[in-house]
């Protein structure tokens, strides 16, 4: 196999490892703006303003949250890109979502709180969608593979933050969001303050249309497709392995959930670091995220099989470490097909489409399916949507 497209003829100079070090952990602090409050604060919030927990409100919160996030990546990336500027709008992002994010454990009714996510949503897009695409300004194509790798930080840290900030008795509640914001910062700044400089002028010289690739952009909508069709089957598994696991064994704990999550997340940060460098050496950027895809239809199958909870959660942790190990390496990837450097963070804002959208459409395919034929259909049609991912991805590198 060879890689979708040719190397350029003077590779740009490679990036020092301090720097993508401190790149990895800016990336990190993007997952530790958002996960810690998605997924554990603004719930526990909701619950103590409504004096319950209501789902209603949080699945309203979440969705409109999610579209203000799809629209303000994508305009902030064409800002960047308009601009040419990456650094100022990083630090602007970070300040004012650092705002709002403590300003969101102010709020007293639902309104105010919807009101306030959405508003937090374009401000951390604000910071987000230039980071990204920073990335493919500074980084050559030799590098994209341990980039992809040492991207698996962030949903690691990102859970670990949201460990941290709700451990019993660790942090009082009230300084819960304070805390997130500090640690954003810690992570965010280092990377933007010593970052001058870093930009390779080969990586964001402008291409004209007549001089595209044109089988480059096949590649590129065959990568969106990849990335989307398994972050479906991730966010499905996501959101209802526990219910899953417990129409296997009624008492398995919630905390037995979260212990296999910190497992695969864990897992996946070496592994996508060895075969991001393997990738690099070898120049097969695609041949990974084949591999991975096709683990994560192989994970399913074994799940949609699985008789006894040993059986189900090793098909689990098998999806779920292929999963995020695909993830992180097509983020990095993903720059290296796009065709045009003055179009980055708008590229990459179409790109960010494919995190939001399946929140959209997996809870329909949940509904239609499991009331009727059980998880084990669900599971399947995940594997095959897993299997037509690598194969889109396959086929792209036999057409480049």
């Amino acid at each position: 196999m060879t890689a979708p497209t040719a190397a350029p003829a003077s590779e740009p100079a490679r990036q020092p490892r301090w720097f993508l070090a401190l790149f990895a952990l800016a990336s990190a602090g993007g997952a530790v703006a958002y996960v810690p409050l998605l997924t554990v604060l603004l719930p526990q919030a909701i619950a103590d303003l409504q004096g319950r927990e209501d789902v209603a409100a949080l699945a309203q919160v979440t969705f409109l949250g999610a579209v203000m996030a799809s629209i303000a990546n994508i305009a902030f990336g064409m800002l960047s890109d308009a601009t040419r500027l990456r650094r100022p709008w990083i630090i602007v992002g970070l300040i004012a979502s650092n705002l709002l994010l403590l300003a969101v454990g102010e709020a007293r009714s639902i309104t105010e709180m919807v009101v306030l996510v959405m508003v937090w949503q374009v401000a951390l897009n604000l910071m987000l969608a230039p980071l990204s695409a920073w990335a493919g300004d500074c980084f050559p194509d030799s590098q994209k593979g341990v980039l992809g790798g040492a991207l698996a930080l962030s949903p690691a840290l990102g859970a670990l933050a949201g460990s941290l900030v709700t451990y019993a008795g660790l942090i009082d509640p009230g300084a819960r969001l304070a805390l997130v914001a500090l640690l954003v910062s810690v992570l965010v700044l280092p990377a933007v303050v010593l970052g001058k400089g870093r930009v390779r002028d080969e990586l964001v010289a402008p291409v004209s249309p007549a001089a595209r690739n044109h089988p480059r952009e096949r590649v590129v909508f065959r990568m969106w497709a990849a990335r989307l069709l398994v972050q479906i089957a991730e966010g499905g598994m996501f959101a209802f392995l526990l219910y899953w696991l417990r129409s296997l064994s009624p008492d398995y704990p919630d905390y037995g959930v979260a212990n296999i999550f910190s497992l695969v997340l864990v897992c996946a940060v070496p592994l996508s670091l060895v075969l991001g460098r393997w990738s690099d050496r070898h120049a097969r950027p695609i041949c990974p995220l084949v591999a991975s895809a096709m683990l994560c239809s192989c994970g399913m199958l074994v799940m949609a099989a699985a008789g006894s909870l040993a059986v189900a959660i090793a098909g689990y942790v098998l999806f779920a470490i292929a999963a995020a190990i695909f993830l992180a390496l097509h983020a990095s990837q993903t720059l290296r097909v796009l065709p045009a450097p003055q179009h980055r963070g708008r590229d990459l804002g179409v790109f960010n489409l494919t995190n939001t959208v399946p929140g959209m459409i997996m809870p329909g395919l949940t509904v239609m399916l499991v009331p009727q034929f059980g998880y084990a259909a669900l599971f399947v049609l995940f594997a095959g949507l897993a299997s037509l991912s690598a194969l889109l991805l396959a086929t792209a590198i036999r057409r480049g």
